[in-house]
């Protein structure tokens, strides 16, 4: 059997015949193994053929339930060469060696190709990850050992070292085969449990957002266009790979995240600050600043793989009150208000679960909502920070119960939240009994939802 040196893998997608140019992104091809997953971003642009000839073998799966043969402590993990049968003596098949391309560093987190002692040319299908940065011992011999990827993020990194970490039990295997790391041995016969898997090499499938899908929250409208400061709901594929909304330690002195496990994304090349992420949907509130644009381009990024841009309309004022799908009786759709003196939903007791509670004439009410625009002091963001003072609404507001228009003795953004706005109105006091149309007008913008309110003096 001959001994390779490997080095850090970084992979690419799918085209393994193809030479990849500086203009083509950068694929990303993820190593999943028993132990967790390790992104690796390929450089095509500095090793074509050795990206082309990993591909390659990718391809065929010759990677595939594949083990880490040798690990060691410091310096290197290396696999590629042998499948799990029979321990380390089922060699996976070998192509012609590729032409040396080396040209990047052996730095720590990059994926190299081993090779013979003293031929160049000699690399096959066995590749290391660096553990460490080892240029000096690397870069300069045989011809530099040639580094095709990189790990593409900390998690990643994290796998890197845990498979590093795993013990190496002496006397199991002879040479070549005696730094095979083993998990959880105790001795004995060796188990297909203990041995570092790399279940399946592919690439990591970039986020896809669908054709018209994102819009405002549902609960506030779900409409297609979207103030700065607003909140949107963005769904597709591969948005995520996990699934769960901000909390508390993701704040950072009252700043929301731009970035929720691994995910960001930007607004016309601004990030966002992302408050939900799944797989299927991640949700955000839109960076202020943003000109009027019927066509902004928006972009998910997860771990490092670029969704094709979705386009989004941005307005200065784009307008919507809470009125969840769950307010909604047959055809009439009811607006999410509250009773300020109990906190109770307003309701003529048709909404599911909902007591009967109408809004009484004279009595105030509290709404919410989302795009309703810049507030005063000016210093205050409507993006990106918890609210920890006072504010009122730069735009005039007005709310109309039927014919009848209602004060408003606040407009602005809660405090101790991010980009939601409170608007305190009074019941006109007379206002007819029975479901009444509600109508909000901000400025020139009348917010588009058709919404009713039940009355009852």
């Amino acid at each position: 059997m001959r001994t390779r040196l490997a080095t850090t893998l970084c992979l690419a997608p799918l085209f393994a015949s193809v030479l990849w140019c500086q203009s083509t992104p950068a694929p990303t091809i993820r190593f999943h193994t028993n132990l967790g997953d390790i992104d690796v971003t390929m450089i095509p642009a500095s090793a074509p053929k050795t990206v082309a000839n990993f591909l390659s073998y990718m391809n065929k799966g010759a990677y595939n339930n594949s083990i880490f043969h040798r690990s060691v402590p410091g310096f290197i993990i290396q696999g590629g060469g042998f499948k799990l049968q029979n321990g380390c003596n089922t060699k996976t098949d070998e192509d012609h060696p590729v032409v040396n391309e080396y040209s990047v560093s052996n730095t720590r987190g990059t994926l190299a190709m081993a090779k013979l002692p003293d031929l160049p040319n000699s690399a096959t299908n066995q590749w290391f990850f660096n553990l460490a940065s080892n240029a000096s011992a690397l870069n300069g011999q045989n011809g530099g050992f040639t580094v095709f990827g990189r790990v593409a993020n900390a998690a990643s990194l994290a796998v890197m070292d845990k498979i590093a970490a795993v013990p190496i039990p002496a006397n199991v295997f002879p040479s070549p085969c005696d730094t095979i790391p083993l998990i959880n041995y105790n001795g004995g016969a060796v188990q297909d449990s203990n041995y570092v898997l790399v279940l399946s090499v592919a690439p990591l499938t970039p986020p896809t957002i669908t054709s018209n899908g994102i819009i405002t929250p549902s609960s506030f409208g779900g409409f297609a266009s979207a103030a700065p400061g607003s909140f949107i709901e963005i769904y597709g594929s591969n948005l995520a790979g996990t699934s769960r909304g901000w909390a508390a330690d993701d704040f950072t002195n009252d700043n929301a995240p731009s970035s929720l496990d691994g995910v960001t994304v930007t607004v016309n090349g601004k990030r966002a600050y992302v408050s939900y992420v799944s797989p299927g949907q991640v949700n955000v509130q839109v960076p202020a600043d943003l000109p009027d644009d019927p066509a902004t381009p928006v972009i998910v990024t997860y771990k490092g793989q670029v969704s094709a841009p979705a386009g989004l309309t941005i307005k200065a004022l784009a307008p919507g009150l809470l009125a969840p799908p769950s307010f909604k009786v047959g055809d009439k759709q009811y607006v999410a208000a509250v009773h300020s003196s109990s906190g109770a939903f307003v309701s003529n007791g048709s909404i599911p679960g909902i007591p009967s509670a109408p809004a009484v004439p004279g009595e105030t009410l509290l709404f919410y909502g989302v795009g309703f625009g810049p507030v005063r002091p000016s210093s205050v963001p409507v993006a990106g920070r918890v609210v920890l003072g006072a504010t009122a609404l730069s735009t005039p507001v007005q709310f109309q119960f039927g014919e009848t228009t209602a004060q408003v003795p606040y407009a602005g953004l809660i405090t101790g939240l991010v980009g939601v706005y409170q608007f305190n109105v009074v019941v006109p006091a007379n206002v007819p009994d029975g479901d009444q149309p509600l109508t909000v007008t901000l400025g020139p913008e009348t917010v588009p939802q058709t919404l009713l309110i039940s009355v009852k003096k």
